[in-house]
């Protein structure tokens, strides 16, 4: 079983996350942003992780800290959930219509944290979520996962669209990513002989 539990307590937030890589899309997400709640859930489902985040966070000041917080979190149950990475693909790309949005996500999951992020999007709050944490999510969840992603829209004009497709293409890319190829079986993805 590839799977990972995180805590992770600071002055500005409490968070819970378990992850299991090979699971069947069940989530149970509670961080006390709706919008981030909803992306995490949607992220679960499309790329069949089960996933648990239960986040406690300072939000009287506002999401940034939960919605960094749980990037962190994330990246690190990725990391661990993997193992040696014997086997995988590593290498994965997806691009996902969502509506009029169209995003493309690739990603290597190399050993070398970098995040290119091209999503540009229209408005700075979906409801009272600030769209900026986006990008903030995303970097916080490449530095701790130590891998490489692409993320960037090709279509798009409603930013509700954007970043849901934004997700959903993330997770369908981090799903193949993450899976096994047969014919790598007990092989590391590197001809360095290491990740």
């Amino acid at each position: 079983m590839r799977t990972s539990e995180i805590n992770r307590k600071t002055k500005e937030t409490d968070i819970y996350l378990s992850l299991n890589l090979d699971g069947s899309g069940k989530s149970e997400i509670d961080t006390g942003v709706g919008f981030f709640d909803h992306m995490l859930t949607l992220f679960a489902s499309h790329g069949m992780f089960d996933l648990v985040v239960k986040c406690n966070g300072d939000l009287e000041v506002d999401a940034h800290h939960t919605v960094e917080d749980v990037g962190i979190c994330l990246g690190l149950a990725f990391n661990k959930a993997l193992g040696d990475m014997k086997g995988i693909k590593r290498y994965a790309d997806k691009t996902i219509p969502m509506d009029e949005s169209l995003i493309l996500t690739a990603v290597d999951i190399s050993g070398r944290p970098h995040l290119a992020f091209d999503l540009d999007v229209p408005a700075k709050k979906v409801g009272n979520f600030d769209t900026e944490l986006v990008s903030e999510f995303f970097l916080a969840f490449v530095r701790n996962a130590k891998l490489t992603l692409h993320i960037q829209k090709l279509a798009g004009r409603n930013t509700h669209h954007i970043i849901e497709g934004c997700f959903k293409s993330f997770a369908r890319t981090m799903d193949e990513a993450t899976s096994f190829d047969a014919r790598r079986e007990g092989v590391l993805p590197s001809t360095k002989g290491v990740l």
